[in-house]
């Protein structure tokens, strides 16, 4: 199937994002009235015990090595809402050079990864996965590091949860997310 890259980024680029709500055809657009931002300044922060799992350097990162298997992980638990549609435009998406995958690896296995859509100074977190304890954490915190080298504005995790609130995940309102993302957009940033 063909999808309208420009539609799809213009949807994300006004605050909207995608979802298989109830089955595998029920894509659709949606939206919230309040926002998870992972803070880029010196509110970001995370667990102790992680910071020796870094230390220890049990961990690389890369972009893009294996999308498919982070598209897949990410869409492997028994509620997801991510459908095979969704995972035909994240292809699409990365094949344009709007969908990335940023990895951790442990030798030659994907150990985790963070799937997003970057317009602009945005990076809009889609989903995080693992299949090596720490192995999402220690992206996080290296996507962090990324996105502030790299001058990015806004990390999106769209809905607040416990595990995000332990990096200093926090809440806007809708309308100061749209404030931000507007600016954010206007950005001329990179992932790679």
């Amino acid at each position: 199937m063909q999808y309208d890259v420009t539609a799809i980024i213009q949807g994300y680029a006004q605050g909207y994002f995608l979802m298989a709500n109830d089955g595998e055809h029920s894509l659709e657009w949606y939206s919230s009235r309040k926002r998870a931002l992972i803070p880029l300044d010196e509110r970001f922060r995370y667990p102790s015990s992680l910071q020796r799992v870094l230390n220890q350097n049990r961990f690389t990162v890369a972009i893009n090595r294996d999308f498919t298997g982070v598209v897949e992980g990410c869409a492997n638990r028994e509620e997801t809402w991510i459908s095979s549609e969704l995972k035909e435009i994240y292809h699409t998406l990365n094949y344009a050079g709007f969908a990335y995958s940023f990895e951790t690896w442990q030798g030659d296995e994907l150990a985790g990864g963070i799937l997003g859509i970057v317009i602009g100074g945005a990076f809009i977190g889609e989903s995080m996965f693992f299949r090596i304890p720490e192995g999402s954490k220690v992206a996080m915190v290296k996507l962090v590091e990324r996105l502030r080298q790299k001058n990015f504005i806004l990390f999106d995790a769209q809905m607040n949860n416990p595990h995000l609130e332990r990096f200093g995940c926090y809440v806007i309102n809708n309308k100061e997310y749209k404030a931000l993302l507007k600016k954010a957009i206007t950005q001329r940033c990179f992932l790679t």
